[in-house]
């Protein structure tokens, strides 16, 4: 009886060492120049040598543009509740520009774009407005606020008394920039203990996934639904393991990846059935360059991310087209498209997030150009970044791209672009952001 009981205390301590063997199967096997088979047809090939671009102080040039992504922030600041706009001049947000807007709040002080003072003075306010949203059943943000009167609303904006529901993987990004503050500005730990006290992130975990809540079918209160597909959810999950939480299940690619060959590399992607799941599997360039930007990425996910980035290039070198693809805000209707490296069984596959085909929309994206440009020192990411350059206004800030069916400028200008941006720039001269010991 003794020895069953002892079994049980123990086998989180199982669970966990077993985990940690296949997570060092899969990284041996993906680093190393031999091939290995992982979980039946899964082979992960030996791999060419990363470019990886050395820290260095920031260009005169690179420096303006810091400038230019932090006049976004200074022009959708709202005074009253310390938040930024997700888009420009409309009064609306979610956790996930939120968590944009704090991460350029840093970068822009790490580079001095701003004042120590200006700093702390725009994160005690946010931060204070943090600790006292509404929140979905007393317990978690609502997807998305108004900016001026801190209400739940839907996504046009109009209020809902509650909510409709909030976004694990949203809440797991504005995790990253709070665990940035405890451990590299202590001076703000009460102000983050209060945000954190306030909100009960353990009711979006379970068994270790993560898990969104949405207004229930039946119409009474909110239902639990699971949230994240591979590159997104392992990131969100990173920031809530700092904070203890066990999200084992979600920080593991293998249990739902699948490699697919695009433009000659294997790049990862995720078996779950949309139509099962009812969620879509968008490979984009995003989830991995944050990954990296804000952790230093993992031995696994750095591979992912060159693949990502690899296939883009590649994709260039076969179609002359530049290629830089993300989740993007665009100035026409459906005003929101993933232009993907695959999703949905396809291949370079734009959608809207009904799944409606919006191929005319694909577009480089400003963000994703700056990001692989602070990662990879590449003759090609250098051909981003000369094209991205042009793509912004002195009064605005960052536009979100360009589009590829005709090279018009795509007008939209974000607080996720502007935020990311500041974050590109901050790594090339800092290194991953969230890094203990750098302020």
């Amino acid at each position: 009886m003794e020895f069953k009981q002892a079994f049980v205390n123990a086998r989180h301590h199982v669970v966990f060492l077993l985990g940690l063997f296949t997570a060092l199967v899969i990284a041996f096997s993906i680093e190393t120049r031999d091939y290995g088979r992982i979980l039946g047809n899964i082979t992960f090939e030996s791999t060419e040598e990363i470019p990886v671009r050395e820290s260095r102080v920031l260009s005169e040039e690179e420096f303006v543009w810091a400038n230019t992504a932090w006049v976004y922030f200074e022009n959708n600041y709202q005074e009253n509740t310390g938040l930024v706009n997700s888009v420009d001049g409309y009064p609306s947000t979610t956790m996930w520009d939120t968590a944009s807007y704090l991460m350029g709040l840093l970068a822009a002080q790490k580079l001095n774009v701003i004042s120590n003072a200006e700093f702390e003075l725009r994160m005690e306010k946010a931060l204070h407005t943090l600790a006292r949203i509404p929140l979905i059943d007393g317990k978690l943000p609502n997807k998305a606020y108004n900016t001026q009167t801190l209400e739940m609303v839907d996504y046009s904006n109009k209020p809902v008394e509650n909510g409709i529901g909030w976004s694990a993987i949203d809440i797991g990004r504005i995790l990253v920039p709070l665990n940035i503050m405890v451990w590299q500005y202590p001076e703000f730990n009460k102000h983050v203990n209060d945000v954190l006290n306030h909100w009960d992130v353990s009711v979006m975990i379970k068994d270790g996934y993560l898990y969104g809540s949405r207004p229930a079918a039946d119409g009474e209160g909110m239902e639990l639904v699971q949230e994240g597909r591979i590159g997104y959810e392992e990131y969100a999950s990173k920031a809530m393991s700092l904070m203890g939480r066990d999200v084992f299940n979600a920080m593991k690619y293998i249990d739902y990846l699948e490699l697919v060959e695009i433009d000659g590399v294997d790049i990862p992607t995720d078996l779950r059935d949309p139509a099962k799941y009812h969620a879509h599997n968008y490979v984009v360039s995003e989830s991995y360059i944050l990954d990296s930007l804000e952790f230093g990425a993992d031995s696994v996910s750095k591979i992912f991310a060159h693949r990502v980035y690899k296939a883009q290039e590649n994709r260039y070198e076969r179609t002359g087209i530049l290629t830089a693809v993300s989740e993007d805000n665009v100035d026409e209707a459906p005003y929101f498209v993933y232009n993907t490296v695959f999703s949905d069984g396809k291949e370079w596959n734009a959608i809207s997030d009904q799944g409606d085909d919006a191929s005319h929309l694909k577009t480089l994206s400003t963000k994703a150009a700056f990001g692989w440009y602070a990662l990879y020192d590449t003759p090609y990411t250098d051909l981003l970044i000369e094209d991205a350059q042009e793509l912004f206004s002195d009064e605005k800030g960052w536009y979100s791209g360009r589009y590829e069916i005709d090279g018009r400028v795509n007008k939209a200008i974000t607080a996720n672009t502007n935020g990311i941006v500041l974050e590109s720039l901050a790594y090339i001269e800092n290194g991953a952001l969230l890094s203990v010991g750098a302020k």
